[in-house]
């Protein structure tokens, strides 16, 4: 099973194709916007109430930690650790400051770096949250924290995870796998290569 944290509306788009073959996974759904319907209505940095530990095999988040509070993202890394396997994994992907400041450098604040489907997508935006779905009331979407590779792996091994590789990627991504302690980490990172997503030495 997979835990989708910050899931948003159901799709399988939504989830990364290392999760899509439905022999090997299920996904079950945490939001703490009940409109998006998740099976499951909580914080990432508080599931005690709703998750017991050690009852998934992954868990994935992707653009949902920048929307935490920078003092909950310890917690939220630690609940994650804690509701993993012993051989489970983190996969996550979030905004890449480094190249967000590089992009306001090169062309402003509000230049348009890229083309989203919710629209034209500003380093503004980036470090902010995407300022027309909050101005339209989705206050979930506004972000209040941000990371670099070195910020993101060095959080993720103080929350207990053995190992960590980080990715900056293309499209202003930054990804991480953080492994727990008796993770098969060739093996999952072989299966992520196969997906499209390789993580270098």
């Amino acid at each position: 099973m997979v835990l989708h944290v910050g899931c948003g509306p159901k799709g399988l788009h939504r989830l990364h194709g290392v999760f899509h073959d439905p022999a090997e996974w299920s996904e079950v759904r945490l939001d703490l916007d009940p409109a998006v319907q998740p099976d499951i209505v909580c914080s990432t940095a508080d599931m005690r109430r709703h998750v017991r530990d050690g009852v998934f095999d992954s868990v994935w988040s992707s653009h949902n930690i920048e929307h935490l509070y920078d003092h909950e993202v310890p917690k939220a890394f630690a609940e994650i650790r804690r509701v993993l396997r012993s051989d489970g994994a983190f996969l996550v992907r979030c905004p890449d400051l480094e190249a967000v400041v590089e992009a306001m450098m090169q062309g402003g604040l509000e230049s348009v770096a890229y083309m989203s489907p919710a629209g034209p997508i500003t380093p503004l935006d980036m470090l902010y949250g995407h300022r027309k779905s909050i101005e339209r009331g989705n206050t979930f979407m506004a972000h209040h924290t941000a990371f670099t590779d070195l910020r993101l792996g060095r959080m993720l091994l103080e929350a207990g995870f053995v190992s960590v590789r980080t990715k900056r990627a293309p499209v202003f991504d930054l990804w991480a796998i953080a492994f727990a302690e008796d993770a098969d980490q060739a093996s999952w990172l072989a299966q992520l290569a196969a997906a499209g997503l390789a993580f270098e030495e």
